[in-house]
């Protein structure tokens, strides 16, 4: 059984192999920006805590674990559920171009006790711009699409989130008490936040696109 050092060694491997940028690191998650290349297997390693992942260009990846081979295709702008693994592996991009994949790592686990449950649940209130991707003990994941100059029903968050930009926005963000602050972001941009009762409204002429990852702890 790897040492708890070698399996540092082998994560800390991963990373700088995949070009990795830290863009948030708290108490709660560690969110990476990983840009994979093309063709160049990372070397072996571990992932010892459960993952969101979202890949911003589609390709054809290759995971060795034990000896067996699995290829997954990965689609753009594409949000997955990854559990941690004990068993030190390799990973390969087999398509022609890089893939650029954004890694939040969870620190803690669920809290039974959390609710995300609210009058004001945006799945709930917007069900035309919202759209649940997935939930488990630890995370609801969801996806906000605005057309442009398309606004967001006033909502609610209860709890420390997550958003992923997937495409270039800007925004006006008006909060319960009636103040607006006017927001932009790039497509890969990430964001950490707590909780918040706004709306939003898209200024643009293009439609937007945001993962967001709500924590339940």
């Amino acid at each position: 059984m790897p040492t708890p050092l070698r399996c540092s060694l082998f994560l800390l491997a991963s990373v700088l192999a995949a070009g990795a940028q830290t863009l948030v690191d708290n108490d709660q998650v560690r969110i990476l920006k990983a840009v994979d290349q093309p063709h160049s297997r990372n070397k072996p390693h571990e992932h010892k805590v459960n993952r969101v992942m979202i890949y911003l260009q589609s390709g054809r990846q290759e995971i060795v674990s034990n000896g067996k081979s699995t290829v997954s295709e990965l689609k753009a702008n594409e949000v997955k559920w990854s559990p941690a693994t004990t068993a030190p592996h390799t990973s390969e991009i087999l398509s022609d171009a890089p893939v650029t994949m954004i890694e939040i790592e969870l620190k803690k686990p669920g809290d039974p006790a959390k609710k995300l449950a609210t009058p004001l649940d945006p799945l709930k209130v917007d069900p035309k711009h919202t759209h649940l991707e997935f939930e488990n003990p630890q995370v609801r994941v969801f996806r906000v699409k605005l057309g442009p100059k398309e606004k967001l029903a006033m909502h609610e968050h209860v709890g420390n989130k997550i958003a992923v930009f997937l495409a270039d926005q800007e925004e006006v963000v008006t909060t319960a008490d009636g103040k607006a602050q006017r927001l932009s972001n790039h497509a890969g941009d990430v964001s950490f936040g707590g909780p918040v009762k706004h709306r939003e409204e898209n200024v643009r002429d293009t439609p937007t696109d945001v993962i967001v990852v709500e924590l339940k702890y």
